[in-house]
């Protein structure tokens, strides 16, 4: 069992319901093993510039009810250079800091990787309100995202059915749709709109003509933020203007923006987010280092980091030259059968909310 004194944590990247638990989890774990721990505020930039806080039981009491993280976030590009990743590596020898768990997206396990690479053994916990993360079947903040949605959908359902309006709405998740995907099932949508699937305004169109005509009063039409025109135009706001315009059925539009990342975790964000703080410790007394926490077939369990960026690329259609070159022929195919799989669910989920939507 590999020893350690000290261990930090930290959480980088964009804030996720849940992050407090893993927070939590991990301290007290820890601290159960006999090892110091240290909060890293301002994810790598605290790190940067040694803004820590030692955390005992008591600091963590409480917090696995809150949002957001009693560690604050940010994006840190000076990490990215050879001389901030001097600094931080110096202030976690100055401070004896054995190893690193950081919390956050895919981003943050670039930082953990190049931590580890620098001596500083690393293990990432997969916490984004995007569940966009390919090696996981789940991410902390996902539930909760989606639940947030669930209770803004049913809110705005009620104006639009008391004036026969129509209300499309635009959710987070970057470049995924699954949160409009999942919270527009689960919401009754007349449409849905994701980046993973071709969109048919024309079809679309005609599912809420055709609502309209069976004497449907409210409707709502759920989008993800990644369908968009360019930069400076997002389609969800256009397709409400057409809507409108081609069927006469008065539309309004809702951008619910950062409100989804915020609000107390659900159940379910609580619990894999103490199971994966909980086990990533576990995984640092082991010896391993350099993974990232998942969820597979509904068990914890890791994936080692190179891995889990490389697939994710891959799923993304973002794989740059040389990406695959470190990996065997079966790594590849197992890489491809999962890429596979997870576009296969989403086509089938999508399509399933055409049957059901109207």
């Amino acid at each position: 069992m590999a020893k350690f004194r000290k261990i930090g944590v930290l959480t980088s990247g964009g804030d996720a319901p849940g992050m407090n638990a893993a927070i939590r989890a991990v301290t007290r774990k820890a601290l159960s093993e006999g090892i110091e721990v240290v909060g890293i505020n301002e994810g790598y930039s605290g790190l940067i510039n040694g803004d820590l806080r030692p955390l005992r039981s008591r600091d963590v009491s409480n917090i696995i009810t809150r949002g957001g993280t009693m560690l604050y976030s940010s994006r840190c590009p000076e990490f990215a250079t050879p001389e901030g990743m001097a600094k931080a590596i110096k202030t976690c020898e100055e401070n004896q800091i054995d190893a690193v768990i950081a919390l956050g997206g895919d981003g943050t396990f670039r930082g953990a990787t190049d931590l580890t690479n620098h001596g500083i053994p690393s293990i990432g916990i997969p916490c984004t309100i995007d569940n966009d993360i390919s090696a996981t079947e789940y991410t902390i903040g996902f539930d909760t995202a989606m639940n947030t949605v669930l209770n803004m959908v049913g809110a705005l359902r009620e104006t639009c059915e008391s004036h026969a309006r129509c209300n499309i709405i635009e959710v987070m998740g970057r470049d995924s749709g699954m949160i409009a995907l999942y919270a527009g099932i689960s919401s009754g949508a007349v449409a849905i709109a994701i980046p993973e699937v071709p969109f048919d305004e024309a079809y679309a169109i005609s599912r809420f003509q055709h609502a309209r005509d069976c004497g449907k009063r409210g409707m709502i039409g759920v989008f993800a933020e990644g369908v968009s025109l360019d930069r400076e135009h997002k389609y969800s706001e256009v397709f409400g203007r057409k809507l409108e315009e081609q069927t006469g059925i008065e539309t309004k539009f809702a951008r619910l923006g950062h409100i989804v990342r915020g609000g107390s975790p659900t159940l379910r964000d609580r619990l894999t987010a103490t199971q994966m703080g909980a086990n990533a410790v576990s995984c640092l007394l082991e010896g391993k280092s350099n993974v990232v926490m998942c969820v597979h077939e509904g068990r914890i369990t890791t994936a080692d980091i190179n891995y889990a960026l490389v697939l994710d690329r891959m799923y993304k259609g973002r794989l740059k030259d040389g990406d695959l070159d470190r990996f065997s022929p079966d790594a590849i195919a197992e890489m491809k059968s999962e890429c596979a799989y997870k576009q296969a669910k989403m086509e089938r989920l999508y399509r399933l909310s055409f049957d059901i939507g109207v």
